[in-house]
């Protein structure tokens, strides 16, 4: 059933098998024929024109893997600025490292 609709990851496979068991393979096939515009249609497509929902347990694991994905990026874009700060404090701060100043001088 692959070759009709996209299936990017687990989580459409998971997808898949529970639709093929819920409406079986001639209302996935149709379905999907239905939303082909260029190329396979996604599973979300395919599931709105069927007019159902995939169950939430299968759903939320793909909006969780989405939001690290989301979270994992934000926080290599901070760690590069903050590289890029302590790259440019670097400098000025090295040379006044290890010099004590006596007390009363």
């Amino acid at each position: 059933m692959e070759h009709l609709v996209r299936v990017q990851n687990e989580s459409d496979r998971q997808i898949l098998a529970w639709l093929l068991g819920r409406v079986g393979e001639a209302a996935v096939a149709a379905a999907a024929r239905d939303c082909a515009g260029r190329g396979k249609p996604y599973l979300s497509q395919v599931c709105r024109r069927l007019g159902i929902l995939p169950p939430w347990t299968i759903r939320s694991a793909r909006l969780r893997d989405a939001a690290r994905e989301a979270h994992e990026a934000i926080g290599e874009q901070h760690l590069a600025e903050i590289r890029q700060i302590l790259a440019r404090a670097r400098p000025a701060t090295s040379s006044s490292v290890g010099r004590a100043v006596a007390p009363g001088r």
